[in-house]
């Protein structure tokens, strides 16, 4: 006879055997997915461990939460994981593709947190930006300094070799006017010595 001692032992095989059956296989990939929904703002939904209210709650997941969704839609469920790498179904209602406010708060902060640290990178290297700017400014007033003196010395060289080739010229202009000059000396002195001796030798 069935007495109530077996009845309760059948009772809790029976119940370990269907929570056993719908506990889903682990099938985590080498690679898993990376996340590519997000649960609609809501206060949160349950996840059920199959397509159906009639599974059993896993917990609940918050709204806003990235998940990776890991298969289509069925009896209006679909599988998921959860950002503490849960797997289960949740009603595909309150699942998109679009980041809710929770997550555009994230990534709005995230942001500000990267802003800020490259800010801050950036007035840690103002003060040495700012030395070799000083830096490149000196060296750019003594290279203009350097040129300077260079173009001068180079005009002075140009007007040194002008005077002199204008000191030869006048040099060549006077030693040509004293040849000259001498020239028509001796040769009026010449004309006049030859003149006096035919004039004597005529008489």
């Amino acid at each position: 006879m069935f007495n109530l001692k077996q009845f309760i032992i059948a009772s809790l095989l029976l119940t370990s055997f269907t929570i056993f059956a719908e506990e889903p296989a682990d099938t985590t990939p080498a690679n898993p997915p990376q996340p590519n929904g997000y649960i609609s703002d809501n206060l949160y939904i349950f996840m059920h461990t199959g397509p159906s209210k009639n599974y059993r709650i896993l917990g609940s997941v918050d709204a806003g939460t990235a998940i990776t969704i890991l298969s289509g839609a069925e009896d209006g469920f679909v599988q998921i994981k959860d950002d503490k790498e849960r797997e289960g179904w949740v009603e595909s209602k309150f699942i998109t593709t679009e980041a809710g406010l929770k997550q555009q708060l994230e990534n709005l902060n995230q942001t500000l947190v990267d802003t800020q640290t490259a800010l801050n990178d950036a007035q840690q290297q103002l003060p040495t930006l700012q030395q070799n700017n000083t830096n490149l400014l000196a060296e750019n007033v003594a290279l203009q300094e350097t040129i300077s003196g260079l173009e001068q010395q180079l005009q002075d060289e140009r007007l040194s070799q002008q005077q002199k080739v204008q000191k030869e010229q006048h040099q060549l202009l006077t030693y040509g006017g004293i040849i000259g000059i001498s020239g028509i000396i001796i040769g009026v002195i010449l004309t006049l010595f030859l003149s006096r001796r035919k004039r004597y030798d005529g008489w």
